[in-house]
């Protein structure tokens, strides 16, 4: 009788500390797509190029982020459709920074939901250091119009807004987020593939829109009002 081979579906499996591995491999061996390397605690770790990808833009999530992300967050941020996949790197990533770093912490909340947090002691110390915002509130707010209504004109976003969106287009130029294009007697403005990336928007006009109805800013770019 021929013997029955069993095959069983394994869940995706990631290292326990895969950052640090990640790290030193790429410094000591540039170019080798698999590669192994032990960390400091005696764990062995093995991260494929594809998988370190998937944790870089995961960490790289949470760091950004400020607040608490969901697995769906975390999936489309890793650019996975797996949810759990993305939980267990979130998870991953989570053991490596809470092992080897001192005063920040990745904590996982029900959900499951996880942020890359200051650790509580050291928060009003940290305050002391704190840098300014990328932007200012009136400038965002004009970066709201412009994602919304593009392309508009600078004329028509001063009837809409403020004299001052002069001076908040030049800041929005000279972080990247939007470009002006002449068009007749002003400037047309539009927002750049540097603005979708570091929002996680959509690069195409109409579906920002909708997206940005979908996080129900419509009133809030409508509803007028100076800074």
């Amino acid at each position: 009788m021929a013997q029955r081979s069993e095959t069983r579906r394994r869940g995706p499996s990631l290292p326990s500390r895969p950052l640090l591995c990640a790290q030193r491999r790429a410094r000591d061996q540039p170019g080798r797509e698999r590669g192994g390397c032990t960390d400091r605690l005696g764990g062995t770790a093995f991260l494929s190029e594809s998988e370190g990808r998937l944790v870089a833009r995961i960490e790289a999530a949470l760091y950004a982020a400020g607040r608490p992300l969901d697995a769906e967050q975390l999936a489309r941020a890793g650019g996975v459709t797996s949810q759990r996949k993305a939980t267990l790197v979130a998870r991953a990533i989570a053991r490596a920074v809470n092992d080897n770093l001192s005063a920040v912490e990745v904590v996982e909340y029900p959900g499951p939901r996880f942020a890359m947090q200051l650790k509580t002691e050291y928060t009003q110390l940290a305050r002391r250091f704190a840098t300014k915002p990328l932007l200012s509130k009136a400038a965002l707010r004009t970066l709201s119009y412009i994602a919304y209504f593009q392309p508009i004109a600078s004329g028509e976003l001063a009837l809409r807004r403020t004299s001052n969106i002069y001076a908040h287009l030049r800041e929005l130029e000279d972080v990247g987020f939007v470009r002006g294009e002449r068009g007749g007697r002003s400037k047309v403005y539009r927002t750049t593939s540097r603005f979708s990336e570091y929002f996680g928007l959509s690069p195409e006009a109409s579906l920002l829109k909708k997206q940005l109805e979908g996080k129900n800013l419509n009133a809030r770019l409508s509803g007028g009002g100076n800074p």
